[in-house]
């Protein structure tokens, strides 16, 4: 009988996570007859998440199958709803509702995130996010049915709620967008509405003056210091008891683990994350590794925790993927190692910022950061071509950062 790793979601850590997987049984010449990898998510496919602030939503997925075959990954369809850690199995719910239990030796958990919606009345009713494909969709096609309502303020201004990376991309996304929809002497208004204090609060200083120069040429206003605390059909009231009166309203609150890290670990941070070891096992259930979103995991050696973005999560995924397996067949694990980091923020029709560091220096600006961002975006977080050899080589976690 087969031994049985699976992989639980089909974001990049769980993607890269497949290919790191099945590099090391290729790499000790184990078949999948005798160690088989299942990866499980509702859609065969990888929702390119950080391009939902763009056009088009439905142009931003990968299919998945061609790749998985050529590196001998089996692929289920379902969600997972429970793990039990004692019984070392999962319960699965395909479309059609059915359940079914699968057993596993090795459990990779890549659930991911969810855009965060706490209590705030009028929410799930009114506002809008882009949080997946599905959510970006319902989006793209309110604002296309806006252009048969008669021009108003109201109509013509957007409120974008959350000043973060997603926030100030989404926010520098629309002024654009609307104009092709209004008509280029439309009076249009993007408000991005912030809790914090200052733009951007997780950036730091070095690019918040370029995001302010980006607002400024694109008349994007910011109201901060202040956040959201109704929704409605018509706009927004805010802490400070200011109304924006608007017909689309952007959630854009951050971001929270997925709840399965809970059926896994009682150690989650503030953001729902697990503690992970050092090379991404979950202390608390043998057999069971984290990467992506749903791990609190360390990346270098100054302190530093990986953060909920692509960049962390196609490398930890690498790792995790090699030490689900090598922890299966007895190979030694490795520690989860990610020292560079960089940050690309998009801006619009200004362009964008291109920083390195966790300081975030800059280093390129406007046009040349807007090349470099659909480089990004365009070519290096989508997954290798459904080529064996090249596959497996983009599983390797010690490719780039070794």
């Amino acid at each position: 009988m087969s031994q049985k790793i699976l992989i639980v979601g089909a974001g990049f850590a769980g993607v890269w996570g497949a290919l790191g997987a099945a590099r090391v049984l290729d790499a000790a010449s184990i078949s999948p007859s005798d160690v088989e990898i299942t990866l499980i998510s509702p859609k065969p496919e990888l929702q390119i998440r950080p391009r939902l602030y763009e056009s088009e939503p439905q142009r931003m997925a990968a299919p998945l199958l061609p790749l998985l075959e050529a590196v001998g990954v089996k692929y289920l369809e379902g969600i997972v709803s429970e793990i039990s850690v004692h019984d070392k199995n999962v319960i699965v719910v395909g479309a059609n509702g059915q359940q079914r239990t699968l057993a596993y030796d090795r459990l990779l958990l890549t659930s991911g995130s969810k855009l965060n919606r706490p209590p705030v009345p009028g929410l799930v009713e009114y506002a809008f996010s882009v949080d997946c494909i599905e959510d970006a969709i319902v989006l793209e096609r309110h604002l296309e049915q806006l252009t048969k309502l008669p021009d108003s303020r109201a109509r013509n201004t957007v409120v974008v709620v959350g000043c973060g990376f997603t926030g100030i991309e989404v926010g520098t996304e629309l002024p654009q967008r609307m104009r092709k929809m209004f008509g280029p002497d439309a009076a249009i208004r993007v408000v991005v509405v912030g809790s914090q204090p200052e733009i951007g609060p997780d950036l730091g200083p070095n690019p918040r003056p370029f995001v302010s120069q980006a607002f400024d040429s694109l008349g994007v206003e910011a109201v901060l210091g202040s956040g959201v605390v109704s929704i409605d059909a018509d706009g927004v009231l805010t802490a400070s008891g200011g109304r924006i009166e608007a017909k689309t309203v952007i959630w854009a609150g951050g971001m929270r683990a997925s709840s399965l890290v809970a059926q896994v670990s009682s150690r989650l941070d503030p953001l729902g994350r697990v503690e992970a070891a050092l090379d991404l096992r979950v202390a608390e259930a043998p057999g069971v590794f984290v990467a992506g979103d749903v791990a609190r995991a360390l990346c270098d050696d100054n302190g530093r925790y990986a953060l909920m973005s692509c960049q962390h999560a196609i490398v930890m995924g690498q790792f995790g993927g090699h030490n689900v397996a090598a922890d299966l067949i007895g190979v030694p694990t490795l520690e989860y190692k990610q020292p560079f980091y960089a940050t690309c923020l998009d801006l619009g029709e200004w362009g964008a910022i291109y920083s390195e560091g966790w300081d975030r220096q800059i280093k390129l600006t406007s046009a040349e950061g807007k090349a470099r961002k659909q480089i990004i975006n365009t070519q290096w977080i989508y997954p290798p071509a459904p080529n064996r050899t090249e596959a497996l080589a983009a599983g390797n976690p010690q490719a780039s950062y070794g």
